[in-house]
Order: C-alpha cells, then structure tokens, then sequence
C-alpha cells in the first residue's frame, strides 16, 4: 500500500478565548493520496479553513502531526519550511482581498517564482507567467492589468497561476468557487481538474456546497465543529450517508427535477453547541432527532464499511 502524500494524525488547533478555549480543530485525522481530491465540507464556522492553514503551518497546530511524504513538517525549521512552501501551496476563498492591489498580473504571478529564487533572471520568468497565464486561461493582454480592472472569474485564475507558479505537488483549495457566478463556477472547477490530471497535482477541496465537491472529489470527510464525523469515497457517501449530520445536509441539496418536489427534508433543528469547552460525546447531540444516551460518551471514527468511516453510535 502506498504512503500518502499528506496525512494528519490526533491534530488539534485550539484559540484562547476569555470564556476559555476555542476548539477549531480537534483530533482529526485524514490521508490524501497523490494525485487524489480530498474534499471537506461542512457549514460555516465547522473549522474547514482552519484545518487546511494548519496543514500548511499558515497557523500553528496546538498538538498533533503533519506528515508530508511521512516526515512531520511540525517539526520542521523555518529554513525547512521555506524550501517546503514551494511543494505546498494555497487557493484563497476570496480573488479580490487575496491579491495586492498595488501589483500587476505579471508581478503577482511572479513573486512566488522571485521570493523561490526559482528563475536565475527575469526574462526567464517572465517567459514562465507568460506560459501560466495561458495555462489557466487569461489573455495575454492582461499581463499590465490590475486585479480591480478584473472580474471575478480572471481574479481567480490569477490566485491559481500564482499557485502554480513554484510547481506546487499539494494545493489546499479554500472555497476557490464560492464568491463565483455559477457559470465561472464550473470553469474554474474545470480547469482545476484539468491541471490535476496534467500536473498531477493533490488537492484538498475545502466547500460548503455539496454539489461542486461530488463533482470534483475521490473522498469527502464532514466536519462538524471541529471534528470529522464521517469519511468516505464521494460516490458512497451519497449513496448511503450514516451519520444524522451528513443525512441533513445531503436532503438539503437543490435537484433540479420536478418528481422530487415530494422529497421529505431532514432540518437540523436547535442551537450551535458551543465549541469553547465542549462537552464529552457527539457534538451534534443537541440538534440530532435521533439521539441516545450512548451519543453522550466519547465519539470516534469507526470503519463500518470498506473505507466508510463516522463517528456515530446509531450506525452500529
């Protein structure tokens, strides 16, 4: 069996708050192999965001590792981290807020490659942001342009050919699609599994919208403040969702056909448990219509089918 290409193990990130501490992140563990779409999902606030910059140490895990090719990259040296950063990169959920104002096109798809050290001069790299910038489908045109003369869709492009500028191995995708019209939603969508299959390229798929993380994902893992609270190969975690949680979100998808006007909707009903201090057991244990006594001890993930996870005592 072969090793995968970023792997998680117990990783936790908590924040101190005044009324005690914030559970952002709490023992997730996760492997993605190379080549391979993981997809995470969950509603806002469920620690999506969180968990992918600690991954790539934007924020500092509070306990747990990061294994990189099997090494734990915790571990590793700013100096270390710096050489990394070239096989680690990120896609940012907003286009606009995440690209310098002050820089053209050229230079933001550039500086990547200047900061690496990548290129020994600058025609060298501006011939390879002229072959990006063709890559991920902008004008040439637009090389001068500055991120304000753009549109949302030509914003995003430009934050993947930034991404793509070191010949990153793993990308973390932070809601690339969702500040996009749908019809620059499937594009960009589009071209991200178009690079994956040329550069063979590993991502992480962070989304709240089911539908775009089914159509781009080998496996999905819902988190639930803080937690995954189930893991499965995309195609069977539509066909047979266990956890209650999953269930909800899953009858809430939109299906454009009239027969299914009759379907009956799953709502999730109650308050948000807090995640400061949480208490033992399931997290959802205060909105599920099926809880028990048994969801008030500890939860784990537990493999009830070939490579179908959750963490719930009313699978068993």
């Amino acid at each position: 069996m072969s090793q995968p290409l970023i792997e998680t193990v117990h990783l936790k990130k908590y924040f101190k708050t005044p009324a005690g501490m914030l559970h952002a992140v709490d023992d997730v563990n996760l492997a993605i192999d190379e080549g391979k779409t993981l997809g995470v999902v969950g509603e806002s606030g469920c620690g999506k965001s969180t968990l992918g910059r600690v991954i790539l140490r934007l924020l500092e895990a509070t306990e747990g590792q990061v294994l990189y090719k099997g090494q734990n990259i915790l571990d590793y040296s700013k100096h270390q981290m710096r050489d990394l950063r070239k096989d680690l990169q990120i896609i940012f959920q907003d286009p606009y807020s995440s690209l310098n104002p002050r820089m053209t096109v050229s230079d933001i798809i550039a500086e990547p490659m200047r900061v690496c050290g990548i290129y020994k001069n600058s025609a060298e790299r501006q011939a390879q942001v002229a072959k990006l910038m063709d890559t991920v489908g902008l004008a040439s045109r637009l090389e001068y342009a500055y991120p304000h003369e753009l549109d949302g869709g030509r914003r995003q492009r430009i934050g993947i050919a930034r991404a793509l500028a070191v010949s990153p191995r793993f990308i973390v995708c932070d809601e690339p699609v969702s500040a996009l019209d749908v019809s620059i939603q499937a594009q960009i969508l589009n071209l991200l599994m178009d690079l994956q299959d040329e550069m063979g390229l590993t991502y992480m798929f962070i989304t709240h919208d089911l539908s775009v993380v089914r159509h781009i994902s080998d496996e999905i893992v819902v988190m639930y403040l803080g937690q995954c609270v189930e893991k499965a190969p995309s195609k069977e975690l539509f066909k047979n969702p266990l956890h209650p949680y999953t269930r909800a979100l899953l009858s809430a998808v939109q299906v454009p056909d009239l027969s299914c006007r009759s379907k009956k909707r799953e709502v999730i009903r109650g308050e948000v448990t807090s995640p400061i201090n949480p208490k033992p057991g399931c997290r959802f244990y205060d909105r599920c219509p099926r809880a028990c006594t048994a969801c008030t001890a500890s939860m784990e993930l537990k493999e009830r089918s070939a490579g179908h996870f959750v963490a719930c005592a009313l699978a068993d």
